[in-house]
């Protein structure tokens, strides 16, 4: 992790603002991060913008979902886990593997996640000409925090440098990105005035909304 930073910081150019008065400081509070705007593979670049504290507690806490498909693949599969060795391996299906995964979030860890759950495009859309969304699962992380810190990571997109199906990213372009902490507890009361129903319905609302709003 370390080194990817260090690679990241000698080959592109970082473009970096905060929408919080919250910024590095509070860092060691994040029990839950969010990357929005879902487009590379090579998306591990954006750790040019975490402090040395919050690289090694990514490196040694963090539990993200992975795609089984992308962790069976013989290159990608081997990087992400070289990277994030508590990946846990999800299939796109409600089944027991997201019930594995969400029986790690604790408030001992940082959960991460990149709820649009697929990549998009060049086109705005994902692999199979659909609209981008957020999807559910990041409200039943939610559900199981109840203190600490949310990170909004939104990506302004790496098709520049590296778009699905491209073998070799593109060197020294302009990673750009927005970051936002949020208190959890504060966060959920906010929710409440949404009109949504239930509250996986305010939370996927909600992070739809912070897409068209928020990402550069």
């Amino acid at each position: 992790m370390a080194k990817v930073k260090i690679l990241s910081h000698l080959f592109y150019r970082g473009s970096r603002t905060w929408l919080s008065d919250e910024r590095e400081e509070s860092f060691s509070k994040v029990k839950l991060i969010v990357f929005l705007n879902h487009t590379s593979l090579f998306e591990p670049l954006f750790i040019r913008f975490a402090s040395w504290r919050l690289v090694w507690d990514i490196a040694h806490k963090v539990v993200v979902p992975g795609a089984d498909i992308t962790m069976k693949r013989p290159l990608a599969g081997k990087m992400l886990k070289a990277l994030l060795p508590e990946a846990i391996p999800i299939t796109r299906k409600k089944d027991e593997s997201w019930q594995h995964f969400l029986s790690h979030v604790s408030h001992d860890v940082i959960t991460a996640i990149l709820p649009e759950g697929r990549m998009k495009r060049p086109n705005g859309l994902d692999k199979h000409g659909k609209p981008m969304n957020v999807r559910g699962g990041v409200a039943e992380i939610l559900e199981r925090l109840h203190k600490g810190k949310i990170l909004f990571v939104y990506s302004g997109g790496l098709h520049h440098i590296q778009s699905p199906g491209d073998k070799l990213p593109r060197l020294f372009k302009t990673i750009s990105a927005n970051l936002e902490l949020v208190d959890i507890a504060k966060y959920k009361l906010q929710l409440e005035k949404l009109a949504e129903k239930s509250f996986k319905a305010k939370v996927m609302a909600d992070m739809d909304r912070r897409l068209l709003e928020f990402v550069p």
